[in-house]
């Protein structure tokens, strides 16, 4: 059987050519479903609070049921984040040649590691509402010389959503770093991994955790902003692989289509790439790579890491906390610069940069970043919140087009420039 498999496999496997990213490039701008379906398929109390207790957010607008109603909100809202469990796949049908076009991975075999990943926000999701998404490969970008693995591509995928009454939502742009993984492979030795704690370390973190204040009602107002001023330390970790799993609870499992023993049979049937043998020989996820060290080490790296989706919602978290119930977080964006490792420790930090006043916005512009418990920016990052005045609410903010296929058009644009 395995003399079988070898056969089947192709030369350039997991090598990146020419030929591959000039396939990769056809495919920009072409609006395709994903396979998998949505973890939430609408927004719910329970599903609110479960995923926004996975990262450790108790905030009453999306854990309480009630709590939101005498904000402006008028009920309860979801995370920001939360789009991340939502959206069924809506693109509209493509030709047969197209479709072929698209059928398989044109760099099949090499690794993927989220480098980059931009939200933009134009309305809350509220209790009922569902969203609709599509995605699309919106920009290619090869790098010739790449401080992890040598020459790799950056795969540029956008995601927009939609309500049940077709209102956009938000976008969200997120950078995959496309790589060999024997060069990767050959860099972990650069790798800081977690030490023992001492019990000053822990006494310190739990500190951190008993100050953590939410804004919540006490309105933050645009003209009481300082800038340089530092926003609240919050901390996250050390990262358990118990965490991980409290996390998938809500999060769902994104890569890997939900579904366990006969469901996974099912899905393994039909996309065996998605499962590799463990040490038993069993079929089992390929990301487990973030709770399974064998199959971490397998793949090049050291022990198993986190997700980039989790330290967003840390990102996220630091901000909602900051900018209280009558902010509206608009703009968040980071990079992943560094794994961050179970046993390691998120230090989530921010400053205000500026504020300013603009079209009849009035915008407070953040810096924001994780640093490991080495004091290592793992993940920098940027925000833009919107606050009220004393003299007026947030507006919500519009997208740059209404519509759908005028959007993708511009966000393909966008990169080209």
């Amino acid at each position: 059987m395995a003399e079988t498999q070898k056969k089947d496999v192709p030369d350039n496997y997991g090598i990146l050519t020419d030929e591959g990213i000039d396939k990769l490039r056809q495919r920009v701008g072409i609006q395709v479903n994903k396979p998998t379906p949505p973890h939430n398929y609408e927004v719910t109390w329970d599903g609110t609070r479960h995923f926004a207790v996975g990262y450790g957010d108790d905030n009453p607008l999306w854990c309480d049921k009630h709590y939101g109603d005498k904000t402006r909100w008028g009920g309860l809202i979801a995370p920001p984040n939360f789009l991340y469990t939502m959206g069924v796949s809506d693109a509209p049908p493509i030709t047969p040649e197209v479709k072929a076009m698209m059928k398989g991975d044109p760099l099949a075999g090499l690794g993927s590691y989220q480098a980059q990943m931009e939200f933009e926000w134009w309305r809350p999701l509220r209790l009922g509402d569902q969203l609709k998404q599509r995605f699309a490969l919106i920009g290619v970008q090869v790098n010739d010389k790449s401080g992890f693995a040598g020459r790799t591509v950056s795969e540029v995928n956008g995601y927009i959503y939609r309500n049940q009454d077709d209102e956009l939502h938000a976008i969200q742009r997120g950078t995959w770093i496309r790589a060999e993984r024997h060069a990767s492979k050959e860099k972990k030795k650069e790798y800081d991994l977690p030490t023992p704690y001492t019990k000053e370390q822990l006494d310190e973190i739990d500190a951190c955790y008993a100050a953590e204040k939410l804004r919540g009602a006490e309105t933050r107002y645009w003209e009481d902003v300082i800038e340089g001023e530092d926003m609240q330390t919050i901390v996250r970790g050390p990262l358990r692989t118990s965490d991980l799993v409290v996390w998938h609870v809500g999060w769902g499992m994104q890569l890997t289509p939900p579904g366990a023993f006969r469901q996974s049979w099912k899905i393994r049937a039909k996309v065996p790439g998605l499962y590799t043998p463990n040490e038993l020989n069993v079929p089992d996820t390929v990301q487990r790579l973030h709770w399974e060290k064998a199959w971490a080490n397998e793949l090049g790296i050291p022990i198993p890491y986190d997700y980039g989706g989790l330290r967003e919602t840390f990102l996220t978290n630091t901000v909602t906390n900051w900018m209280g119930d009558d902010g509206w977080l608009w703009k968040l964006s980071c990079q992943h610069r560094k794994f961050v490792y179970t046993g390691d420790t998120y230090w989530i930090k921010g400053k205000v940069r500026k504020k300013v006043q603009e079209e009849g916005r009035n915008e407070v512009h953040l810096d924001i970043w994780v640093e490991n418990q080495h004091g290592t920016v793992v993940s920098p990052g940027n925000a833009v919140v919107l606050l009220p005045t004393r003299d007026a609410p947030v507006e919500l903010p519009k997208p740059a087009k209404e519509n759908i296929d005028e959007m993708y058009a511009y966000e393909v644009e966008r990169l080209k420039q």
